[in-house]
Protein backbone atom coordinates (compact mmCIF):
# COMPACT_ATOMS: atom_id res chain seq x y z
CA UNK A 1 0.00 0.00 0.00
CA UNK A 2 1.19 3.44 -0.62
CA UNK A 3 -0.19 7.49 -0.37
CA UNK A 4 0.44 10.32 -1.92
CA UNK A 5 1.73 12.02 0.81
CA UNK A 6 4.18 9.20 2.75
CA UNK A 7 5.59 7.57 -0.16
CA UNK A 8 6.04 4.09 -0.91
CA UNK A 9 5.25 1.82 1.54
CA UNK A 10 9.04 0.78 2.27
CA UNK A 11 9.29 4.31 3.19
CA UNK A 12 6.25 4.68 5.51
CA UNK A 13 7.05 4.90 9.34
CA UNK A 14 5.32 2.25 10.38
CA UNK A 15 6.49 -0.12 7.83
CA UNK A 16 10.09 0.85 9.00
CA UNK A 17 9.13 -0.20 12.77
CA UNK A 18 7.71 -3.14 11.82
CA UNK A 19 10.59 -4.43 9.57
CA UNK A 20 13.10 -3.18 12.04
CA UNK A 21 11.95 -5.18 14.86
CA UNK A 22 13.84 -5.63 18.28
CA UNK A 23 16.23 -3.10 16.68
CA UNK A 24 13.71 -0.19 15.79
CA UNK A 25 15.33 2.19 18.44
CA UNK A 26 18.63 2.03 17.04
CA UNK A 27 17.28 1.94 13.38
CA UNK A 28 15.41 4.89 14.16
CA UNK A 29 18.42 6.98 16.00
CA UNK A 30 20.06 6.01 12.46
CA UNK A 31 17.11 7.55 10.45
CA UNK A 32 17.15 10.48 12.41
CA UNK A 33 21.01 11.24 12.09
CA UNK A 34 21.49 10.71 8.80
CA UNK A 35 18.06 12.97 7.70
CA UNK A 36 19.88 15.57 9.90
CA UNK A 37 23.06 15.06 9.08
CA UNK A 38 23.68 13.11 5.47
CA UNK A 39 22.59 14.90 2.11
CA UNK A 40 21.79 11.50 0.87
CA UNK A 41 19.28 11.35 3.86
CA UNK A 42 17.24 14.17 2.46
CA UNK A 43 14.12 11.46 1.54
CA UNK A 44 13.87 9.82 4.83
CA UNK A 45 10.92 10.33 6.77
CA UNK A 46 11.23 12.81 9.75
CA UNK A 47 7.79 14.24 11.58
CA UNK A 48 5.65 11.20 11.11
CA UNK A 49 8.64 8.71 12.01
CA UNK A 50 8.94 10.58 15.41
CA UNK A 51 5.29 10.57 15.74
CA UNK A 52 5.09 6.93 15.04
CA UNK A 53 7.71 6.12 17.35
CA UNK A 54 5.92 7.98 20.00
CA UNK A 55 3.12 5.89 19.12
CA UNK A 56 4.69 2.64 19.18
CA UNK A 57 5.99 3.36 22.65
CA UNK A 58 2.48 3.77 23.68
CA UNK A 59 1.58 0.74 22.43
CA UNK A 60 3.85 -1.14 23.75
CA UNK A 61 5.48 -2.17 20.53
CA UNK A 62 8.44 -0.57 21.54
CA UNK A 63 9.47 -1.59 24.19
CA UNK A 64 11.44 1.70 25.52
CA UNK A 65 10.69 3.54 28.22
CA UNK A 66 9.84 6.85 26.51
CA UNK A 67 12.19 9.13 28.19
CA UNK A 68 15.16 6.98 26.90
CA UNK A 69 13.11 6.82 23.05
CA UNK A 70 13.32 10.62 23.86
CA UNK A 71 17.15 10.92 24.59
CA UNK A 72 18.61 8.92 22.19
CA UNK A 73 16.28 10.47 19.44
CA UNK A 74 17.33 14.29 20.54
CA UNK A 75 21.21 13.02 20.80
CA UNK A 76 21.07 11.17 17.41
CA UNK A 77 19.07 14.81 16.00
CA UNK A 78 22.09 16.74 17.54
CA UNK A 79 24.91 14.56 16.49
CA UNK A 80 23.29 14.71 13.01
CA UNK A 81 23.32 18.21 12.52
CA UNK A 82 26.65 18.56 14.21
CA UNK A 83 28.40 16.08 11.59
CA UNK A 84 26.36 18.29 8.16
CA UNK A 85 27.66 21.52 9.69
CA UNK A 86 31.41 20.46 10.31
CA UNK A 87 31.52 18.66 6.55
CA UNK A 88 30.01 21.70 5.17
CA UNK A 89 32.95 24.08 7.33
CA UNK A 90 35.33 21.75 5.64
CA UNK A 91 33.95 20.64 2.22
CA UNK A 92 31.85 23.44 1.74
CA UNK A 93 34.45 26.49 1.23
CA UNK A 94 36.97 24.06 -0.86
CA UNK A 95 34.06 23.76 -3.43
CA UNK A 96 33.05 27.15 -3.46
CA UNK A 97 36.71 28.64 -4.25
CA UNK A 98 36.61 26.24 -7.55
CA UNK A 99 37.29 29.43 -10.45
CA UNK A 100 35.96 27.30 -12.82
CA UNK A 101 32.84 26.58 -11.21
CA UNK A 102 29.33 27.87 -12.49
CA UNK A 103 27.32 26.85 -9.80
CA UNK A 104 29.55 27.31 -6.49
CA UNK A 105 30.97 30.64 -6.76
CA UNK A 106 32.65 32.57 -4.10
CA UNK A 107 29.65 35.22 -3.31
CA UNK A 108 27.45 32.39 -2.98
CA UNK A 109 29.13 31.83 0.51
CA UNK A 110 28.88 35.31 1.45
CA UNK A 111 25.65 34.89 0.84
CA UNK A 112 25.18 32.20 3.20
CA UNK A 113 26.56 33.71 5.48
CA UNK A 114 24.81 36.40 5.78
CA UNK A 115 21.74 34.79 5.72
CA UNK A 116 22.73 33.07 9.12
CA UNK A 117 24.15 36.33 10.25
CA UNK A 118 20.80 37.93 9.87
CA UNK A 119 18.02 35.10 10.47
CA UNK A 120 20.48 32.13 12.26
CA UNK A 121 18.54 30.90 14.94
CA UNK A 122 15.40 31.13 13.89
CA UNK A 123 16.28 29.45 10.56
CA UNK A 124 18.18 26.40 12.29
CA UNK A 125 14.98 26.06 15.05
CA UNK A 126 12.46 25.97 12.37
CA UNK A 127 14.38 24.08 9.71
CA UNK A 128 13.90 20.89 12.52
CA UNK A 129 10.22 21.13 11.18
CA UNK A 130 10.84 20.93 7.39
CA UNK A 131 11.40 17.77 5.47
CA UNK A 132 14.47 18.31 3.08
CA UNK A 133 15.38 21.92 4.26
CA UNK A 134 16.59 19.89 7.87
CA UNK A 135 19.03 18.02 5.61
CA UNK A 136 20.57 21.02 3.85
CA UNK A 137 20.53 23.82 6.24
CA UNK A 138 23.09 22.17 8.50
CA UNK A 139 25.35 21.87 5.42
CA UNK A 140 24.98 25.59 4.92
CA UNK A 141 25.62 26.80 8.17
CA UNK A 142 28.63 25.12 8.12
CA UNK A 143 29.80 26.64 4.26
CA UNK A 144 28.37 30.24 5.82
CA UNK A 145 30.49 29.74 8.70
CA UNK A 146 27.95 30.06 11.22
CA UNK A 147 29.59 30.79 14.45
CA UNK A 148 29.64 27.81 16.46
CA UNK A 149 28.61 27.91 19.27
CA UNK A 150 25.27 29.75 18.58
CA UNK A 151 24.87 26.67 15.98
CA UNK A 152 25.02 24.43 18.27
CA UNK A 153 23.06 26.01 21.01
CA UNK A 154 20.23 26.81 18.68
CA UNK A 155 20.56 22.70 17.30
CA UNK A 156 20.28 21.32 20.39
CA UNK A 157 17.52 23.82 21.36
CA UNK A 158 16.03 22.62 17.53
CA UNK A 159 16.30 18.88 18.41
CA UNK A 160 14.76 18.88 21.58
CA UNK A 161 11.41 20.71 20.89
CA UNK A 162 11.68 18.39 17.36
CA UNK A 163 12.61 15.17 18.26
CA UNK A 164 11.29 14.94 21.90
CA UNK A 165 8.39 16.98 21.16
CA UNK A 166 7.00 15.19 18.32
CA UNK A 167 7.58 12.01 19.62
CA UNK A 168 6.04 13.64 22.97
CA UNK A 169 2.97 14.28 20.66
CA UNK A 170 2.90 11.00 19.51
CA UNK A 171 2.82 8.92 22.47
CA UNK A 172 0.05 10.80 24.20
CA UNK A 173 -1.90 11.00 21.27
CA UNK A 174 -1.56 7.35 20.80
CA UNK A 175 -3.30 6.44 24.10
CA UNK A 176 -6.81 7.75 21.92
CA UNK A 177 -8.77 4.70 19.93
CA UNK A 178 -9.37 7.12 17.33
CA UNK A 179 -5.17 7.94 16.61
CA UNK A 180 -4.55 4.39 16.88
CA UNK A 181 -7.73 3.60 14.29
CA UNK A 182 -6.33 6.60 11.82
CA UNK A 183 -3.23 6.19 11.97
CA UNK A 184 -2.69 7.22 8.37
CA UNK A 185 -4.51 10.18 8.70
CA UNK A 186 -2.76 11.30 11.34
CA UNK A 187 0.78 11.13 9.73
CA UNK A 188 -0.53 13.11 6.76
CA UNK A 189 -1.48 15.79 8.82
CA UNK A 190 1.96 16.09 10.66
CA UNK A 191 3.25 16.01 7.29
CA UNK A 192 1.12 19.04 6.85
CA UNK A 193 1.89 20.70 10.04
CA UNK A 194 5.37 20.31 9.42
CA UNK A 195 5.55 23.27 6.57
CA UNK A 196 3.23 25.43 8.86
CA UNK A 197 6.44 26.88 10.46
CA UNK A 198 8.11 27.54 7.52
CA UNK A 199 4.87 29.40 5.59
CA UNK A 200 4.04 31.66 9.09
CA UNK A 201 8.07 32.64 8.32
CA UNK A 202 7.26 33.09 4.58
CA UNK A 203 4.25 35.71 5.75
CA UNK A 204 5.77 37.45 8.31
CA UNK A 205 8.57 38.38 5.97
CA UNK A 206 6.41 39.55 3.58
CA UNK A 207 4.80 41.72 5.55
CA UNK A 208 8.04 43.26 6.85
CA UNK A 209 8.54 44.20 3.70
CA UNK A 210 5.65 45.63 3.16
CA UNK A 211 5.68 47.74 5.98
Amino acid sequence: MTTLALGPEWLQPDSIIAWLGPWALVGLALIVFAECGLLLGFFLPGDSLLFTAGLFVAQGAIDTPLWLVCLILVAAAFVGNATGYWMGRAAGPAIFDKPQSRLFKPEHVVKTQGFFDRYGNRAIVLARFVPIVRTFITVMAGVGRMDARRYFTYSLLGGVVWAAGVTVLGFWLGQFAFVRENIEMMLILIVALSLLPIVIELVRARRAQAT
